[in-house]
């Protein structure tokens, strides 16, 4: 495109000049300021043609949204208080790793992880985003099972990533649960992001959470605490008590949509299962997190699944792993 606007102020300035050449001086002023103004509106012609051909081959950009928690606030109501763990460890792991591929990345880290920032982010991000767009959003932090209450769950469950100010339990006085971010909410702002990305943009969703925690920090495992994220409590106004579905697929379809952006969520374990954290070089992550920085490191996130694979595989030879599985839930 460049190369064709220069040749064609070349030609232009050509043609000006061989028009006027052979002209005598005094009619060469009157005609040359005639030219000039032809000129001027040819070059406006070709700039704007050429912008919009700039814009018709946006190859699209990179955008980001990385939340994490690791401290969550304690509450005087004690039993209503969530466990703190290491989720703001992943967001800065990744954001080197992602800003050097060169994603554009808006943070929310502990405290500023509101379920208000986070919705105002995901409705930010979905103006932001263009046509042919790679959207990646990140969560860790904990997660939990949600009483379905639209009756849109077989198993009477939502699944729901729980914001730092949200409250492990259901208390009318206390916590009315407005703070989770349900599934179905999530679905909404992610229908919208791939319609906004278009066909040829992609997003991927990763949950580095878990809906089946055991316990506030889990067993010692040789000879290191173990801390689990999410809750085998499920969120019940009602009083429900929480069974996890025994479903032991590693991957799930998710709904194709005309003219809009395919997806892929990455979650860390099954939700029957604990997503433990991982120790390296005494640091503590969510081990989906740093094996998808591992992969991400060597290779691009690619519009295929062979990097997500790649990070399931590194996944599935830890050792400290053997009790969780990863998921993949793809619109193809």
């Amino acid at each position: 495109m460049f190369l064709f606007v220069v040749g064609e102020i070349t030609i232009l300035w050509f043609n000006l000049y061989k028009k006027n050449e052979e002209k005598d001086f005094v009619d060469l002023r009157k005609v040359f300021r005639l030219d000039m103004r032809l000129f001027r509106k040819r070059l406006v012609f070709i700039l704007l043609f050429a912008l919009s051909g700039m814009l018709g081959v946006y190859a699209g950009g990179k955008r980001a949204l990385l939340i994490g928690i690791s401290t969550y606030p304690t509450d005087k109501y004690v039993d209503f208080a969530w466990s703190s763990i290491h989720g703001a460890n992943d967001v800065e792991l990744l954001s080197k790793t992602l800003h050097n591929k060169g994603f554009k990345i808006k943070r929310l880290l502990n405290e500023r992880a509101t379920a208000k920032n986070i919705r105002k982010s995901l409705n930010a991000l979905c103006e932001e985003t263009m046509p042919g767009d790679v959207v990646y959003i990140h969560f860790s932090g904990h997660g939990q099972s949600y009483e379905d209450f639209s009756g849109d769950e077989q198993d009477g469950w939502d699944e729901a990533i729980v914001p730092y100010d949200a409250k492990i339990k259901y208390d009318k006085e206390i916590y009315d649960g407005s703070a989770h971010i349900l599934d179905d909410e999530l679905e909404q702002y992610l229908l919208a992001i791939r319609a906004k990305a278009g066909e040829e943009g992609m997003v991927y969703v990763v949950l580095d959470a878990c809906h089946m925690g055991g316990a506030s920090r889990g067993e010692d495992t040789e000879d290191e605490i173990c801390f689990v994220r999410g809750s085998d409590m499920g969120f019940s106004p009602s009083g429900k008590v929480y069974a996890p579905p025994i479903d032991k697929r590693g991957t799930m379809p998710l709904e194709v949509v005309s003219g809009s952006a395919d997806i892929y969520v990455l979650e860390a374990c099954r939700a029957y299962q604990t997503n433990a954290e991982i120790r390296q070089e005494g640091v503590y992550y969510g081990p989906l997190s740093f094996y998808i920085n591992q992969v991400i490191k060597e290779t691009d996130i690619a519009r295929t699944q062979s990097w997500i694979e790649k990070v399931r595989a590194l996944m599935e030879r830890d050792k400290r792993l053997i009790r969780q599985n990863m998921v993949i839930e793809k619109s193809r």
